[in-house]
């Protein structure tokens, strides 16, 4: 072996690679694993120039890697714009909003993050946002990236005025008197992105920045960024070309609905020829079949359950759907699909099936993202159609947005199937988590403490569990973040396991999440980040 030019000791080190599952110390040449064995076998490899690490007897995994999230989009937003996650009544929400515009003198003020469970067309209109920002054009962004509210002065700004149409798959809410209310739902709110001042590039890079540091300070050295159009992979492109990514990026590009298939895959074709960069690339289809249920646009197998019923159309038509999948499929992209009602989530795994019967079935790995809703029936269709359950445990606890809104919307026989995630592994599932960051927090150890509990922190009181019968374990959370996500991402040959040849991504942590009360595990911090041996995070006060 060459000499190393990195040596971790004094380490539990969990592998994930079942030839070699446990080790003390490992050694990297070249940015890869060279080498596992005991501390005294491994530190006799090194030499003056050879940097040690002393993991102190903690716990060292390999680095993590998110499998749906918005990095660059977000990065921006909590980057650049106001916060507004904390906010639990309008006056929080005005007063977040009133400092930030006090403090930033651009042309709009902007903010993110505020939350559709307790902010509803209700209690929040453009009158909330002239109150506190009446001189300039105002939007903020919910969480769930679904949602959005704009004051008077934006509405001016765009043209939104009585009788604009609503755009395709979106809506313009109106008061009484048919005037938008500056609430906005699903390409609502790029129809108004549309019409804002355009955000450079650079700021669009800074904001990954910003998105990569904070991956790294959780451990995070890989994503799969969930939405890509030409303008994320122009931005993702310079950064990697110029050697600043600290994350490895895989993404998908979004489909249209109001693409012809053959177009479509031309245009999606060119994206993923043009950015196949060793930090970053694109090969994956991006398909959103419906909304979400807070704003009732979850397409659902029946109508609503409660008083108002109804139901929302499929974003993109059934047929459409299968003819598109078959295509993109054929072409070897991986297909990535927004399904949040048992309606989308029966018409995904309809494409899917008919893909599989006209092409064959491949380690293709597809992926249903976010599956809060699902029939029972459809459980065992993703063990047969190969498809990847992409959970968000964190999401799987009472909380207004599940208690309040959703249970009654979906009423009690469906929503004892809502976020089914152990009825999905036990069927055969393969499955990986992930955050969807910005609409919740990307620590991975928060969500994995949920997955386990299926309920809030401790600290934020006794809550009941949300259907105790769907919680994962342990090891099943850190492969849903390690070796199953990195199956997933398309990059199992060079990450998700300390294995012998594969990138030295390594996290060490500051307890064992193996062994510790379960309840602590989303308090956990990483002490130490490393990409390919190189260190892109080192927590205050490790001198390991």
């Amino acid at each position: 072996m060459l000499r190393p030019e990195l040596i971790v000791v004094n380490a539990n080190i969990v592998t994930m690679d079942p030839l070699t599952p446990r080790a003390e110390a490992l050694a990297v040449v070249g940015g890869r694993v060279a080498a596992l064995g005991s501390t005294a076998e491994i530190a006799a490899f090194g030499e003056a120039t050879t940097r040690i690490v002393d993991a102190g007897g903690r716990l060292v995994l390999p680095g993590f890697q998110d499998t749906h999230i918005h990095l660059q989009d977000s990065g921006y937003h909590y980057g650049m714009t106001a916060a507004l996650d904390d906010a639990r009544t309008p006056e929080d929400l005005q007063q977040i909003l009133r400092d930030f515009a006090a403090g930033n003198g651009g042309s709009w003020v902007n903010g993110v993050g505020w939350y559709t469970g307790i902010f509803t067309e209700h209690n929040l209109d453009r009158h909330v946002l002239d109150a506190v920002v009446p001189d300039r054009p105002c939007f903020i962004l919910a969480s769930d990236g679904h949602n959005a509210c704009i004051n008077t002065r934006a509405c001016e700004a765009v043209g939104l005025v009585r009788g604009t149409a609503d755009p395709h798959n979106g809506h313009f809410v109106l008061d009484a008197d048919g005037v938008p209310t500056g609430m906005l739902h699903e390409d609502a709110v790029k129809w108004v992105e549309d019409r804002m001042p355009e955000v450079s590039d650079a700021d669009y890079a800074d904001g990954v920045r910003y998105g990569q540091a904070l991956c790294n300070r959780n451990g995070i050295t890989g994503v799969l960024d969930a939405l890509v159009e030409e303008r994320h992979a122009r931005v993702y492109k310079g950064l990697a070309e110029r050697g600043e990514l600290t994350v490895r990026i895989c993404a998908t590009a979004k489909v249209f609905p109001h693409e012809e298939t053959a177009s479509a895959l031309a245009r999606v074709d060119e994206l993923r020829c043009n950015n196949a960069h060793e930090m970053f690339r694109i090969h994956s289809a991006k398909f959103f079949l419906d909304g979400v249920i807070e704003n009732r646009t979850a397409v659902m197998l029946d109508d609503y359950s409660d008083a108002i019923g109804g139901n929302a159309p499929l974003m993109f038509g059934h047929a459409q759907v299968k003819e598109l999948f078959t295509a993109f499929d054929a072409a070897r992209y991986q297909i990535h699909v927004h399904v949040i009602g048992d309606g989308a989530v029966r018409a995904a795994l309809d494409g899917l099936e008919a893909a599989r019967d006209r092409n064959g079935l491949w380690p293709s790995l597809h992926q249903l993202a976010h599956i809060q809703c699902i029939d029972p029936s459809d459980i065992p269709r993703f063990r047969e159609l190969g498809a990847v359950a992409n959970v968000q445990a964190l999401w799987a606890r009472h909380e207004p947005s599940v208690t309040d809104v959703a249970l009654p919307m979906v009423g009690e026989a469906r929503g004892k199937w809502m976020y089914a995630f152990r009825s999905l592994i036990d069927a055969g599932a393969d499955w990986t988590l992930s955050s969807d960051w910005g609409v919740s927090t990307l620590n991975p150890f928060q969500i994995m403490e949920t997955a386990l509990t299926r309920q809030p922190p401790r600290k934020e009181g006794d809550h009941p569990v949300f259907l105790p019968e769907q919680r994962l374990t342990r090891e099943e959370c850190i492969k849903g973040y390690t070796v199953n996500a990195a199956r997933t991402a398309w990059r199992e040959a060079s990450t998700g396991s300390l294995s012998v040849g594969k990138y030295a991504d390594i996290i060490i942590l500051d307890r064992d999440i193996l062994t510790c009360d379960p309840y602590d595990i989303g308090d956990t911090e990483v002490l130490l980040t490393l990409l390919g041996g190189r260190e892109v995070h080192r927590a205050e006060g490790f001198a390991g």
